[in-house]
């Protein structure tokens, strides 16, 4: 299927590995220029090297290393030599979520920084852009959270909290006139999938139930109904749909891949 959006410039957060790294993948091989930032900048360097190999410079890649949580770091995007300017024509936030732990250990400078990065950054950057693809008549805003905001972990509170107040948030704006716009924006909503953040979290977890991570992790796949963690390829694909000419009907959706974790109806 042809996705409709070759030539098109995306933005993606985190995308040095993990899903962030699957979406900016699957976009590029569809035809869209992207921008690929990260914070580590050796790390980045090379998975941008890796998707120019693969595309055959058929399409722009550019690296842009910076906290994408701070005014300086936006504004490093923004200016980005060879890029779109503020002109995305779609936008994939994603910010590594906080720590897990106990809400008794956390201060208020915790709170904050969660919220900073999980709530308040993709706001930011939404805001920066939603305008100019309205007057444009075409955009696409895909918000990478987590599954725990419909199913919260104990463990994952500072991540519950934060990534909830966005989905609050885009729940209404993307109702808003902009709908009619031609711009779209929804929430995927990541099960269990093979990346470094799983493998962060699986310690206190493992901790927590008095097992090993080896045990835990065999745990954790055996009570996925498919048997197994996703992989950023098959997230990246389901992103790379939700940015597409095809999708235009679905906005503000939360998209859950999970292999069928979620145990409710609804």
């Amino acid at each position: 299927m042809d996705l409709g959006i070759a030539g098109k410039w995306a933005l993606v957060g985190g995308a040095s590995k993990g899903l962030g790294w699957g979406c900016a993948r699957a976009l590029a091989l569809e035809g869209v220029n992207v921008v690929m930032v990260a914070r580590g900048a050796e790390v980045l360097q090379a998975s941008v090297d890796k998707l120019k190999a693969e595309t055959g410079g058929k399409v722009k890649v550019l690296a842009v290393a910076t906290d994408i949580t701070t005014v300086a770091g936006r504004d490093a995007i923004w200016n980005v030599a060879g890029g779109p300017g503020k002109d995305y024509d779609i936008v994939v936030t994603n910010a590594g979520g906080p720590p897990p732990g106990d809400f008794r250990e956390w201060d208020r400078e915790a709170w904050i920084k969660a919220v900073d990065a999980n709530m308040l950054t993709p706001i930011e950057l939404i805001k920066a852009t939603v305008d100019g693809m309205a007057a444009r008549g075409f955009g696409r805003i895909v918000n990478i959270t987590s599954s725990a905001v419909k199913a919260p972990i104990d463990v994952l509170g500072l991540s519950n909290g934060a990534r909830s107040g966005l989905t609050g948030f885009v729940a209404g704006v993307a109702r808003s006139k902009i709908a009619a716009s031609g711009v779209t924006i929804n929430n995927m909503l990541p099960g269990k999938f093979d990346t470094d953040r799983i493998r962060s979290t699986l310690p206190a977890m493992a901790e927590k139930a008095g097992k090993t991570v080896d045990e835990m992790r065999a745990l954790q796949q055996a009570q996925i109904p498919v048997g197994r963690y996703g992989t950023p390829e098959e997230f990246g694909a389901i992103c790379a749909f939700l940015c597409s000419q095809q999708a235009g009907y679905i906005t503000g959706q939360n998209i859950l891949p999970d292999g069928g974790s979620y145990p409710g109806t609804y």
